[in-house]
């Protein structure tokens, strides 16, 4: 392609970006590129999703919370928007803990509810490091980093990453993306982790630190893997345990069932506090009904300072004038602040209701399916799910509730599967009419 020749005049009478790109492109402006593509008005674009908000509570396959926040939650947003979040830029750069020199973030609300939160898990205050995350895979990045980061500087080894094939597919984007090996842990019958098979791997490895990734709601049957288990085959190695409790670390705090995310225990042998897991991402979109992708990434100051003196090795933190200690620089500042909402007293009370009402509509579901349509052969990996799997139904129930379909392995083949996630937003009537659907032949 010859390039095009224009005089000094003729260069000075075209904008800098017209000026790029008529000398790379010939005959071509700026404006004949945007006309010469068919263009959708901003009103063609939002007429296309006005249906929407009537079909959210038909969402039964993803562990999404379709729930419309309540008043009081937009009325907090109004709040947050007077002083001046959401009206200019505000960056949550850097460690919340630590002084920051730019002053227009929201900090001291992501400190609170990180503190908030730890509480719930158990975290002791003195002993608490975190930040609001972009996602759950966020979280889980940096907690993956973090524990091969340690486990290097301690052995002068790489680690290897121990998972099962039933966690959630960011783990295995994730280990590529850390160029970690992968040792395929093997599960049980309700797809949580085999924790002898666990030891079996790790002493396939024996010169290697193990990083290890425990899912609490395996991502399609909501099996939970042991944290007691997997800690007794830890003892003596030299690891780091991360949780990814995404869904589960929403609700289950709330329920009888609490006692499974606790971080710190007393020994029953000395009385002494131990820590159970290293670190722990929950999401923020999912049972909490958050509007936007989010997550919490908790762990121990104790890691964190070892981690940070690493980091401060690879990175010079001179124009920020602190360690951030976290991947990503620049960080949302209005989610934290927003997300603040969901960690009051108030909130935590609807949390506890939700979360009944999630598990007593999930029984119900499982006894009706078994009742009435057996031959799809339901199953609950516990009772701590609100998910249960059953053989694949009609293409016309997939799709009206977005059903997630996979393949299970069932004696030895692979045969395709649906789940339900009985999230707040799916009511009893809704899953009456679900079962209705169920039972209506294609078409």
């Amino acid at each position: 392609m010859k390039p095009i020749l224009m005089n000094r005049r003729q260069f000075l009478g075209l904008s800098s970006a017209t000026a790029l790109v008529a000398t790379c492109y010939p005959n071509i402006t700026l404006g004949h590129a945007l006309l010469s593509h068919p263009q959708q008005s901003s009103a063609e674009m939002l007429k296309s999703m006005q249906g929407l908000s009537q079909q959210k509570n038909l969402l039964l396959g993803y562990p999404i919370n379709m729930t419309t926040p309540s008043e009081e939650f937009f009325a907090w947003r109004k709040e947050l928007f007077a002083v001046g979040l959401n009206q200019f830029s505000f960056n949550n750069v850097g460690n919340p803990y630590a002084h920051s020199h730019i002053p227009f973030n929201g900090h001291l609300f992501e400190r609170e509810l990180i503190n908030r939160f730890g509480a719930v898990y158990g975290f002791s205050q003195d002993n608490i490091w975190g930040f609001l995350s972009n996602s759950g895979t966020d979280s889980n990045m940096h907690g993956l980093y973090m524990g091969r980061t340690i486990l290097k500087s301690q052995t002068g080894e790489m680690p290897k990453i121990y998972f099962t094939k039933e966690a959630h597919y960011s783990i295995q984007i994730l280990r590529d993306l850390l160029n970690l090996e992968w040792v395929v842990v093997g599960t049980n019958h309700d797809g949580s982790m085999d924790t002898d098979d666990l030891e079996r791997q790790m002493n396939a490895n024996p010169n290697h630190p193990a990083l290890v990734v425990a899912t609490i709601g395996t991502t399609f049957k909501g099996a939970v893997d042991s944290i007691e288990g997997i800690r007794a085959k830890l003892t003596g190695r030299t690891s780091y345990l991360h949780l990814d409790a995404a869904l589960f670390g929403g609700y289950l705090p709330h329920t009888q069932f609490a006692a499974e995310l606790l971080h710190e225990v007393p020994d029953e042998g000395t009385g002494r506090k131990v820590n159970r897991y290293d670190s722990i991402a929950v999401s923020c979109h999912k049972f909490f009904g958050f509007p936007a992708p989010a997550g919490l990434f908790i762990t121990t100051r104790a890691n964190f300072e070892t981690f940070l003196t690493q980091f401060g090795h690879i990175h010079d933190p001179e124009y920020i004038l602190q360690i951030p200690g976290t991947i990503t620089c620049s960080r949302d500042a209005v989610k934290p602040a927003e997300f603040y909402f969901f960690s009051s007293e108030s909130a935590f009370s609807k949390q506890v209701a939700d979360a009944k009402s999630m598990l007593d509509n999930t029984t119900y579901l499982f006894k009706e399916v078994v009742a009435h349509y057996d031959y799809l052969q339901p199953m609950r990996a516990n009772r701590q799910s609100n998910t249960i799997y059953f053989r694949k139904p009609s293409d016309t129930v997939v799709n009206r509730y977005s059903l997630a379909a996979m393949g299970v392995e069932i004696d030895k083949e692979r045969v395709p599967y649906v789940h339900v996630v009985v999230m707040p937003h799916a009511s009893k009537e809704i899953l009456d009419r679900f079962l209705t659907d169920l039972g209506k032949k294609e078409g």
